[in-house]
C-alpha cells in the first residue's frame, strides 16, 4: 500500500456545534481516505499507511460516549499495523488525541490540545505543525475558515516534502447541509491539482457566495448605472437587448431569468429590485 504523506488538522467549535477536518497530501484524492466527521460526535483523520476503518469505527465509539483518548487507544489496540499509522481525533466534547506510529516516515509527528489535533508525516519539518497550530489559534471566524487557514500555513511552511497534489475540507454541523436536510455543511475536495490548497480556498469562497447571506446594508438597489451594467452583461448573454439603465418590467423578467440561471436566486430579489453586493461584484468580474 502507498503511504499518505499528509498533513491535517482535526478540530471543533463547540459554540457553533461544528466539527471538521482539513487535509492536504502528495497523493491523489486524499479527501476520499483521511477525513471522517459526524455532527455532535466528533472527527477523525486517519493517514500515513492509513487504516480507513479507524474513521467509521472511531465515530461509532465516540457516539457511544467514549472520549477521544480512549477511542484512539481502542483503535490502536487491535491494529497490528499501528506502528505505521497516524491518527488525529476530536470528540463531541472537544477532547482531542493524536498518534504517530514509530514506523511513520520522517518528519512525522503531531500535537493536540482541547478542541484540535494536528498531525503530519513526510513533512518538511516540525515547523509545519507549529505554524498550523499558531494560525488556527490566531484566526477568527467560522471553523471552515480557521481549518483552511491552518492548512495554508502548513503549506507555506513546506507541507508535504514530496510536493502537492490534493486537498480536502470536510465540516459538519446539525442541519448544516443543503436545504437543512443533512449535517454536511462544507464538503469540498481537490483531487488532483498542481496547487490544490489555493483551489480549495476558491471553492470555499464560492460556497459562501452561493449559500451565504449578506446583511441588508450590503444590498444594492437596481437603478441607474448598476442596471446598465447588468443589462450590458445580459445583452452579451442573449437575455436582453437594451442598455438604457431603466429597471422596467422587461428588464425585471430578464434579470429574473439571468439570476436564476446563475444560481443566485437567494442573493437577489428581482421584484424588490436589489442584489447582494458580493454577488454583483462577482458577476461583474466574471462576466464583464
Amino acid at each position: 500500500m502507498h503511504t499518505l504523506a499528509t498533513f491535517s488538522i482535526v478540530a471543533c467549535d463547540l459554540k457553533a456545534q461544528a466539527w471538521g477536518v482539513a487535509v492536504a497530501s502528495k497523493f491523489p484524492a486524499v479527501g476520499s481516505v483521511v477525513p471522517w466527521v459526524r455532527a455532535k460526535v466528533g472527527a477523525v483523520a486517519t493517514q500515513a499507511l492509513a487504516n480507513t476503518s479507524f474513521g467509521p469505527r472511531g465515530l461509532e465509539l465516540m457516539e457511544n460516549n467514549l472520549p477521544a483518548e480512549e477511542t484512539l487507544a481502542k483503535l490502536l489496540a487491535v491494529d497490528p499495523g499501528r506502528d505505521q499509522r497516524q491518527v488525529g481525533i476530536v470528540d463531541g466534547q472537544g477532547n482531542s488525541a493524536t498518534f504517530t506510529g514509530s514506523g511513520c516516515m520522517e518528519w512525522a509527528g503531531g500535537i493536540s490540545h482541547p478542541g484540535y489535533a494536528i498531525q503530519g508525516n513526510i513533512l518538511a519539518g516540525p515547523e509545519v505543525i507549529r505554524r498550523m497550530e499558531t494560525t488556527f489559534l490566531e484566526t477568527s471566524g467560522l471553523l471552515p475558515d480557521r481549518l483552511l487557514a491552518a492548512l495554508e500555513a502548513g503549506n507555506r511552511a513546506g507541507g508535504d516534502r514530496r510536493g502537492r497534489q490534493s486537498a480536502a475540507l470536510y465540516v459538519v454541523k446539525p442541519r448544516g447541509g443543503y436545504g437543512g436536510y443533512n449535517d454536511r455543511w462544507i464538503d469540498y475536495r481537490v483531487d488532483d491539482h498542481l496547487n490544490p490548497i489555493p483551489r480549495l480556498r476558491d471553492m470555499l469562497e464560492l460556497h459562501y457566495l452561493y449559500f451565504g447571506k449578506s446583511p441588508k446594508s450590503q444590498r444594492v438597489t437596481l437603478e441607474g448605472t448598476i442596471v446598465a451594467e447588468i443589462q450590458r452583461i445580459m445583452k452579451g448573454l442573449g437575455y436582453y437587448t437594451t442598455t438604457d439603465g431603466i429597471y422596467n418590467d422587461s428588464t425585471r423578467e430578464a434579470f429574473r431569468a439571468f439570476i436564476n440561471n446563475e444560481n443566485f436566486e437567494e442573493r437577489a430579489d428581482p421584484d424588490a429590485g436589489w442584489i447582494d453586493r458580493p454577488v454583483l461584484d462577482y458577476l461583474l468580474k466574471k462576466l464583464s
